[in-house]
């Protein structure tokens, strides 16, 4: 496995090759990733503990708030961003393998 530090938190890449991509994200409480959509990678996500506040959309976002056990689809294109409200969030990643397909439309820590 193949850890990420990122200023949110961190990444546990556990699956990568040419065809998907597999990691956890650990988002540290009060933290979020960047405003971002993919042009090319399509992801599905599971919540695996805490509350994720998912924003999808071009602002302003609908906000959804998943529990443990939710999943969401994220097409290519798709504007979103995950945010840790009060307490840490740890999710499951499943992807195409495009891991650096990354547009930033905001981001808090200037990347």
């Amino acid at each position: 496995m193949r850890v990420v530090d990122k200023p949110w938190g961190h990444e546990e890449i556990w699956a990568e090759c040419p065809r998907y991509a597999g990691k956890f994200l650990i988002i540290k409480a009060g933290e979020q990733l960047s405003r971002q959509y993919h042009e090319r990678k399509e992801e599905t996500i599971c919540v695996l503990q805490g509350t994720l506040l998912l924003e999808i959309g071009p602002v302003p976002a609908q906000v959804l708030r998943l529990a443990p056990g939710a999943t969401y689809h994220i097409p290519p294109g798709t504007v979103h961003r995950f945010c840790a409200e009060l307490e840490d969030v740890r999710l499951v990643e499943v992807s195409s393998p495009e891991l650096d397909d990354v547009v930033r439309l905001e981001d808090r820590y200037q990347r």
